[in-house]
């Protein structure tokens, strides 16, 4: 009943958000990901690529001021998707709403996170190691540090291009495995 009543009174993401959230969901799954950086192809590694790549479009947009409400509704495209994902396995409505609320303090977490540690490649690894490698037992450092390049690289990336170009979904995400890493 909540529910029903908060998607009424609540906006709908525009459709740049949607889309762009559509093209950073589709470069988190890049199998180059699972494969050749050893990042878990499990239902937490899968969440922890998807906030890293929410994590780099996030920091890229409130970098500069006025572009909170498109970060917002670009958070709110996530968390749907989340929603949606939870109710496709099976999720009862209750286990739904305690695990969007647990993924939410996860993905707060994990910005927070990152946004310190930008410019600290020890930090950012170690953020790196913490999340997207916590479920594995033995490390990998070469992989780690393949994934930090990957992180640092993305955010000088995606500050050469200009806001309107994310905002209205033009953004071509670079295809990872071509990147030299």
């Amino acid at each position: 009943m909540l529910g029903a009543l908060r998607q009424l009174f609540t906006p709908k993401p525009p459709i740049e958000a949607e889309e762009t959230y559509i093209a950073l969901l589709r470069a988190s799954r890049n199998p180059f990901f699972f494969t050749a950086l050893k990042v878990p192809d499990t239902l937490d590694g899968r969440f922890e690529l998807i906030a890293l790549h929410m994590f780099l479009v996030q920091h890229r947009l409130l970098m500069q001021g006025g572009l909170a409400p498109f970060a917002q509704f670009l958070s709110e495209a996530f968390f749907n998707d989340m929603d949606n994902s939870l109710r496709e396995m099976g999720v009862a409505d209750t286990g739904v709403s305690k695990r969007i609320k647990k993924m939410g303090k996860a993905y707060h977490g994990r910005l927070q996170a990152y946004g310190t540690s930008i410019g600290n490649a020890t930090a950012l690894r170690a953020a790196l190691a913490r999340n997207v490698y916590g479920t594995v037992v033995e490390g990998d450092v070469d992989s780690l540090n393949r994934l930090g390049t990957y992180v640092e690289m993305m955010v000088k990336n995606l500050a050469e291009v200009p806001t309107e170009t994310i905002t209205s979904a033009r953004y071509a995400w670079p295809d990872v495995a071509t990147l030299g890493l």
